[in-house]
């Protein structure tokens, strides 16, 4: 399957800062379907997550506790992004930094005794250090990619932007990745095997 048809499900979180553990700490999921370069979906959710929330967590996202009072709990939206992500064969889950949102995912599967989707996870920090040299940018950090490849969100450390400004920074990862010759599911996939050796 080529790149242009490939279906991809950019995510991101925003979270209370707790670990992973129970997923009680998800505060916020958004989330883009993308396929050709095209938005073809969209999910948006705050959560509650059960617990107070940190002025430096207020402070970095502008998510307060009154925002967050009469949002739905994470059982009741989980099942909504599980439907939202689509068929583990044909689509692909992308983060920025990825082992931190999946991380997330991965521990309210559990606790809410959900079978976690085998989705093929691609991260766009990992993958900007494969295709980007220190010349190109400085670091590989959401904010600086999304500058370097001219997307038109700014991360503001809100769920739905930032996962705008992954999908910028990912359509140019995959420009990028056609001047190696990659443009094909089975060679994107590759990539990662290969950043994970080397």
């Amino acid at each position: 399957m080529h790149l242009s048809e490939t279906t991809f499900v950019v995510v991101d979180l925003e979270t209370s800062g707790a670990a992973p553990s129970t997923g009680a700490g998800i505060t916020e999921i958004g989330a883009l379907k993308v396929r050709g370069g095209v938005i073809i979906g969209e999910f948006q959710s705050f959560v509650n997550p059960g617990l107070p929330l940190s002025s430096f967590i207020t402070q970095l996202t502008g998510i307060t506790d009154e925002m967050l009072l009469d949002a739905p709990r994470i059982d009741q939206v989980f099942p909504s992004f599980i439907e939202f992500m689509g068929p583990e064969s044909d689509n692909v889950l992308v983060a920025h930094n990825a082992p931190f949102d999946v991380g997330f995912l991965k521990a309210a599967a559990l606790h809410l005794d959900y079978k976690w989707p085998n989705h093929h996870v691609a991260d766009t920090a990992r993958l900007a250090r494969y295709v980007l040299t220190k010349d190109d940018v400085i670091n590989c950090k959401l904010a600086t990619l999304a500058q370097f490849f001219g997307a038109t969100t700014t991360p503001t450390h809100r769920a739905l932007d930032d996962a705008r400004a992954t999908v910028d920074v990912l359509h140019g990862i995959i420009e990028r990745l056609g001047g190696f010759g990659i443009t094909t599911l089975p060679e994107f996939k590759k990539v990662k095997k290969r950043l994970v050796s080397g």
